[in-house]
């Protein structure tokens, strides 16, 4: 669910980020190996989408100390070089995946989801308790039949308790998962959230809050 963006041109980058916001992942962007480093060495991310050609750290320096250091994050390597010799190297390396530049949205969306299931514990296609339903490969929410409309950020808080399964969930879990680094932490964002996915979820309440814990549904 979080992802870093490793791409030195910058509008590539940024257009990547904000399609992968879209798809209901959070999303850091960085410009150079030795930025990427430094991230990936503050979060927990679940996928790296990363440039081959990075200035500075050179991208397969960033994949061989990513290897190196035993971390779960998967890579999702990019190049504009596509021959086969070139995919090959990469995935020696240890990246996961490999995607030539140009590419097609849709495409590097499911791949980013593929790895994503990879780097966590399964989740079941289907999620289901107290009559809500959620679909995390088609992202559709219901509750005792009625279609939920959530945004991308309710759809992710609400699948990470429903994940919990009836265990609680703290805030700075929900904002490390759920949020990407420029958010503040005393802006009250996942309150907020929280207060608008009780509103769509309606009553009966179904969210408890733990005080002093975090959430639990």
């Amino acid at each position: 669910m979080r992802v870093l963006v490793a791409e030195d041109e910058e509008i590539l980058a940024e257009l990547i980020a904000t399609g992968l916001r879209r798809a209901g992942f959070a999303v850091d962007t960085v410009y150079s190996g030795d930025a990427a480093l430094a991230y990936l060495g503050l979060h927990d991310y679940d996928v790296v989408v990363l440039d081959r050609d990075l200035p500075r750290v050179h991208g397969d320096d960033v994949a061989r100390g990513l290897v190196a250091s035993g971390s779960r994050t998967r890579i999702l390597m990019l190049t504009a070089a596509g021959s086969m010799e070139d995919r090959v190297a990469g995935l020696d390396l240890g990246a996961d995946d490999y995607v030539g530049k140009p590419f097609e949205f849709p495409e590097l969306v499911s791949r980013v989801r593929a790895l994503r299931r990879r780097s966590a514990r399964p989740v079941p296609p289907q999620l289901e308790r107290h009559g809500i339903r959620l679909d995390t490969v088609r992202r559709t929410a219901s509750r005792d039949g009625r279609e939920l409309d959530l945004s991308p950020k309710e759809f992710t808080v609400l699948q990470l308790l429903l994940e919990a399964d009836g265990g609680t969930v703290s805030a700075e879990e929900l904002l490390e998962r759920a949020w990407d680094a420029n958010a503040d932490p005393f802006t009250g964002a996942v309150r907020v959230c929280m207060s608008k996915l009780r509103g769509k979820l309606g009553e009966p309440a179904l969210i408890r809050t733990v005080q002093g814990v975090g959430y639990a549904l």
